[in-house]
């Protein structure tokens, strides 16, 4: 299964409104915002879209406004993050039929899976529709771990065609491509090894901070891709500080927060996640304000 991926693909916050309900205009226009900085595609209903956060009926929502509002301008794919795998086979089903171009799997949420196990569900889910298919593996956050022999094991079914590697281990890039060969497109899915990552031979970057930074985010990425190092440094050197927001447990309100201050939309979100309070809140602000004061000048 051939697939147009790669390059920068936002995981997309879902923006609400201060009651908590959908903000869906306001989740679009996020994403238009984007889209016109730059970005290669779409990932609706990630960890940072608050997907878990989500009924079933909204989340379906959230996906019919956006097919209908991006288009065909560049891919959209929804992350799949269900608590069994029926529920997970059945979204995948109902976001085929909406139209999204592609499904981001997770494993199964809370429960532990074995290698078996997660095997066993990423091929149900694959069965359940005729998208092409993003694996995310991000032991830290969900602690499940599939490694590159595993990866190899899955590469029989067609509808596996990338993969999100969220490990924070860049030996991970190489360890895979030994195992794997070209096999599946590779994604960077922690925004602070991203450059590491594309001197590895990445194909693209699922970001978190391009929600607040979509140019500087894009311009990063095209230094790197077309070799100029040296400058590639000198941005990734001004965003670090931002990309480290990306690997704490609070990287949803740490990347809202910063999404508000540059003025693409709102820090809220649903609990249990809380605003931030306090020193807490004092620090990551500093963070983002001396990002925004000393930015990058972009030119055309």
């Amino acid at each position: 299964m051939n697939v147009d991926w790669s390059g920068v693909f936002p995981a997309a916050t879902t923006q609400f409104n201060a009651d908590m309900t959908l903000n869906i205009p306001a989740t679009l226009r996020h994403v238009d915002q984007m889209i016109d900085a730059g970005v290669h595609g779409m990932i609706m209903l990630g960890t940072v879209g608050e997907n878990c956060s989500l009924s079933y009926e909204e989340k379906l929502e959230v996906l019919r406004a956006c097919v209908d509002h991006v288009h065909g301008r560049v891919p959209l794919l929804t992350g799949v993050a269900e608590y069994t795998t029926q529920t997970a086979c059945r979204f995948a089903a109902d976001a085929a039929r909406i139209g999204v171009d592609g499904l981001m799997v997770l494993p199964a949420m809370v429960y532990r899976s074995d290698s078996r196990e997660t095997a066993a569900h990423f091929r149900s889910v694959a069965a359940a529709s005729d998208l092409p298919i993003m694996i995310y593996n991000n032991p830290i956050a969900y602690k499940v771990d599939i490694t590159p022999e595993e990866f190899a094991d899955l590469a029989d079914e067609p509808k596996f065609v990338a993969i999100k590697e969220s490990s924070e281990d860049t030996r991970r890039i190489t360890d895979i491509r030994n195992v794997c060969g070209d096999r599946f497109l590779l994604f960077c899915g922690v925004d602070d090894v991203v450059l590491e990552s594309m001197v590895l031979g990445i194909d693209g970057w699922v970001s978190g901070l391009v929600n607040a930074f979509p140019a500087e985010n894009r311009l990063l990425w095209d230094l790197a891709a077309e070799g100029r190092y040296a400058e590639a440094v000198e941005i990734y050197r001004w965003y670090t500080p931002l990309l480290h927001l990306d690997t704490d447990r609070k990287l949803v309100q740490y990347i809202k927060l910063a999404v508000q201050e540059c003025g693409f939309g709102a820090e809220t979100t649903r609990p249990p996640r809380l605003p931030l309070i306090g020193a807490e809140r004092d620090q990551i602000l500093r963070i983002i304000r001396q990002a925004i004061n000393t930015r990058p000048v972009l030119t055309a």
